[in-house]
């Protein structure tokens, strides 16, 4: 990595018009024809003819897939892309522990560091494409300090991908939201300028005021029509109080399917009952999760969220930032965390790994449909491996990324 402010990669995405030989899902071989960045026929390698097969072709509308592994594009639910400081000088760790400590240091020396900034986004939005993200759902912080200049270089970073690369914005209130006289402003104004959610933060010890909190983002996102995305980290029971209490207000309001639990650590720290009758709750609602995996924590159950009907999706939280210096960019990496801390070893649970990390993950950033079919957005990422779980065990490198019909990425 180049500890130059001046290295950021620049994308030049390229369309393509045809993905010749991949095995999408790790089944048959077959060629992906593009028009208009959509998917447009899946047909047979085996049913090729001779003709069809022109030798030493330079037209740079056709990639020879070599029988690469194809998936879907890989969706990042859940990312800070306006914090990292990806491509500067390493940051040592400092300041206070705890989410209150991390958020003074942040405050303390962001400036210094230029974030938010359209340059360190950049750098950071290159190195997930790199691992193969076609889709990004990023928190991104309003408040008093920073206003909404924060949206405004994540919106400029993302613009350089002319659509190939989707970036839906969380205007994210980091230091609170009652708290900081004004902040809930700033969340009307950015939903003004278009975020596509609002976010909030451990209503109950970060405002002290769990009701308050919830009513007033809850209430934001239901007068302006967007999404709600929030961070909760309190444990166990205060944890699912304050589920429950969104749980409510979702259905009050009217949010069935725009509400989502960040990090939810709760709902794995509850009995095996209590946990069955929140997560059923949430799933009534609509109420999606999302988890980046935390080490020494434990994992939220796949097969209990599944059964319950709440939606899944993975994320890689902060990379190299103020928070802490780990973090790579790669959401598969961050499913492979999560299958092995969660004792995930059969073949059924594994897939269904990769794809909330892919397909399933599509209701992250308002699709219906996001696979290796006809009709949708041509997202894919190519891996040398024999299948969906050989990808997620052995995380290889990503030999081609396209988004939209584009050219991302290309190994070497």
């Amino acid at each position: 990595m180049s500890t130059s402010t001046d290295a950021v990669p620049v994308p030049s995405p390229r369309p393509v018009r045809l993905v010749r030989d991949v095995r999408p899902w790790g089944g048959p071989a077959v060629d992906v024809h593009v028009a208009d960045g959509v998917i447009t026929a899946l047909t047979p390698v085996a049913d090729r003819r001779p003709e069809d097969t022109p030798t030493g072709t330079t037209d740079p509308g056709v990639v020879d897939g070599r029988g690469l592994l194809a998936l879907p594009g890989i969706v990042n639910a859940h990312a800070h892309v306006d914090k990292s400081w990806w491509g500067l000088p390493w940051q040592s760790y400092g300041g206070e522990g705890g989410t209150d400590g991390r958020i003074r240091h942040e405050r303390a020396r962001r400036d210094d560091l230029g974030i938010p900034g359209v340059r360190p986004t950049a750098a950071v939005l290159a190195e997930m494409v790199r691992h193969g993200t076609t889709a990004i759902r990023t928190h991104v912080d309003v408040d008093l300090g920073v206003g909404l200049r924060g949206v405004e270089a994540v919106r400029e970073a993302a613009a350089a991908y002319e659509g190939a690369l989707q970036v839906d914005v969380v205007a994210f209130p980091q230091d609170g939201v009652l708290r900081r006289p004004g902040v809930l402003d700033l969340l009307h104004a950015a939903a003004r300028a278009g975020v596509q959610h609002v976010g909030g933060l451990d209503p109950a010890t970060i405002d002290r005021d769990p009701v308050g909190q919830v009513d007033a983002v809850l209430g934001l996102a239901a007068e302006h029509g967007i999404g709600v995305d929030l961070h909760l980290h309190d444990p166990a029971d205060l944890g699912a109080f304050q589920i429950e209490l969104v749980a409510e207000r979702t259905e009050r309001l009217g949010l069935q399917g725009r509400v989502t639990i960040a990090h939810g650590f709760a709902v794995a720290q509850l009995p095996d009952e209590r946990r069955a009758d929140l997560l059923a709750r949430m799933g009534a609602a609509g109420i999606a999760m999302t988890t980046v995996a935390p080490l020494r924590l434990p994992q939220l159950p796949v097969r209990e969220l599944a059964a319950a009907g709440v939606r899944l999706g993975l994320g890689t939280d902060g990379i190299r930032d103020l928070w802490s210096p780990y973090g790579t960019g790669d959401t598969l990496g961050i499913a492979w965390q999560y299958a092995r801390a969660g004792s995930l070893v059969r073949d059924e649970d594994l897939l269904a790994v990769v794809r909330h990390a892919t397909s399933d993950g599509a209701w992250a950033v308002g699709r219906e449909r996001h696979d290796l079919v006809v009709g949708a957005r041509a997202d894919l990422v190519l891996l040398d491996a024999e299948n969906p779980m050989d990808a997620l065990v052995r995380t290889p490198p990503r030999e081609l990324v396209v988004g939209a019909g584009r050219v991302l990425a290309e190994r070497g």
